[in-house]
């Protein structure tokens, strides 16, 4: 007899999927008509707040991110809520003060999430310290991804030793998290099985379809033991997204790994998005090219959501023809910095930097704040050192910090909540302002001037409430 170890999903078209293809614009208004079918599916768990989800409701949606979060709650009764987490990071990009991580975290669980995963860029265990002890007060399921990558410092030895520290920081599971699409089959295999022999936790993979080869790594770690895989229903899968759900469904449908899954149910929920993403197309928001396989993943290690963003750096700087010369400088300026893996807000510091190496024609010749606050060790540390000469052209005769960054910043809700006081309609408000000030700010006001537009005789004078 044959053990079931039916294979656990997560699913990402409420934020991955979306953030991945569309540049997170799916508004809360499309998400809420399908909630009750994807409700009835059996999922481990529905991505669907954090990452960018929350800077795009604000900045481009004009949506609250906090009554998305209450919305998605409200019609979800049976399935969990998760989150994407960037350790210190939070949503935003840069370190801030444990005492705005803490209020974040217990806002986050109090407004509805139940799992929270949690990464940090470079894999600094210090900066996520602060996240998973405030997880673990309110509650919450402590899920702490390993930033994937490669390079000669990432050894199965490097990996195995991350997952025991995190084990020993009290995680509740472990996610490697693949940004990039660089996890190739067989690899996976030997990773998973190798860290299933090392730590007690349930291990999750994420991984992108960029480079092709997604739903085969995803088949061989389920072989190898890995408990929960992440998948996009099929209308915004594959491409810079995940692998389809409907698809890993029926690959495993009849082993041991099966699902269960309903594929009538999924056909169903796929019918409701699919016309969201033929009008994302139509419209320009879904560009073609991000659907196709680029295999320069692998040569150049850069996450899909990046080289858009190089893309359209280098339109602004009319310095398109540029491209392939920054695709070559972006590992080289890894390896000065390093050889940080290549996610958020890492991706952007290198990427950034790398454009303007290129375009100025001498390599740090012109430097970004951040580029400095990396050689100055206020991201964290990095598995390899940084190149010393770049370090000194950069920072000068700066001594660079060693301690956990946060360490050196001081409380931050006081100062926070007095600057926004005129604004506030909601404890959650200070939150958004911690960490897109100006994005917050224009939000506020916008919702202010909605209010003055409606009709006052239907607000609710108990509450203070007025339709939505």
């Amino acid at each position: 007899m044959i053990e079931q170890k039916p294979v656990k999903i997560t699913e990402t078209i409420l934020r991955d999927a979306h953030q991945s293809l569309i540049a997170t614009r799916m508004t809360t208004d499309q998400m809420l008509p399908i909630i009750e079918k994807m409700d009835k599916v059996g999922y481990h768990a529905i991505e669907c707040w954090g990452g960018a989800t929350f800077d795009a409701s604000l900045r481009f949606l004009k949506e609250d991110p906090w009554v998305r979060l209450r919305k998605l709650r409200d019609g979800f009764k049976n399935t969990k809520l998760q989150m994407l987490f960037r350790g210190q990071n939070i949503l935003g990009y840069r370190h801030y003060a444990d005492d705005v991580v803490e209020y974040f975290v217990q806002k986050s669980i109090a407004n509805g999430i139940d799992i929270i995963r949690i990464f940090d860029a470079l894999n600094d265990t210090r900066n996520l310290e602060c996240a998973v002890k405030a997880a673990k007060k309110e509650n919450g399921h402590a899920q702490i991804a390993i930033s994937y990558t490669l390079g000669e410092a990432y050894t199965t030895e490097y990996y195995i030793n991350l997952a025991k520290e995190i084990e020993t920081l009290g995680a509740d599971s472990i996610c490697i998290k693949d940004m990039a699409g660089l996890l190739v089959p067989y690899e996976a295999a030997n990773l998973v099985t190798a860290l299933k022999a090392a730590v007690s936790l349930p291990i999750d993979l994420h991984t992108h379809y960029t480079s092709g080869v997604a739903a085969m790594t995803y088949m061989k770690a389920v072989e190898a033991g890995c408990d929960i895989i992440d998948t996009a229903m099929s209308p915004f899968a594959m491409g810079t997204s995940q692998p389809a759900t409907e698809v890993m469904v029926e690959t495993f449908r009849g082993t041991p790994y099966d699902t269960g899954f309903d594929q009538q149910q999924l056909a169903e929920i796929a019918d409701y998005f699919r016309p969201i993403r033929d009008n994302a197309l139509d419209t320009g928001l879904l560009n073609p090219k991000v659907m196709g396989v680029d295999i320069q993943t692998l040569l150049y290690q850069v996450p899909g959501g990046m080289l858009s963003n190089l893309v359209s750096q280098l339109k602004e700087q009319k310095a398109e023809d540029k491209y392939y010369e920054v695709l070559k400088e972006i590992p080289r300026v890894r390896k000065d910095f390093g050889e940080p893996p290549l996610v958020t807000p890492s991706s952007q510091i290198v990427g950034t930097q790398a454009v303007l190496n290129v375009i100025a024609g001498e390599r740090y010749k012109l430097v970004t704040k951040e580029t400095k606050a990396v050689l100055s060790g206020e991201y964290g540390k990095t598995v390899k050192e940084f190149d010393p000469e770049v370090q000194k052209k950069v920072i000068g005769d700066v001594q660079p910090i060693t301690c956990r960054p946060a360490d050196l910043l001081q409380p931050e809700l006081p100062k926070l909540e007095n600057e926004i006081k005129q604004w506030k309609e909601q404890d959650e408000d200070v939150l958004s302002y911690a960490l897109f000030p100006q994005v917050a700010m224009e939000y506020f006001k916008y919702r202010e001037a909605q209010k003055s537009k409606m009709d006052i005789t239907l607000a609710d004078t108990e509450t203070k409430a007025y339709p939505v």
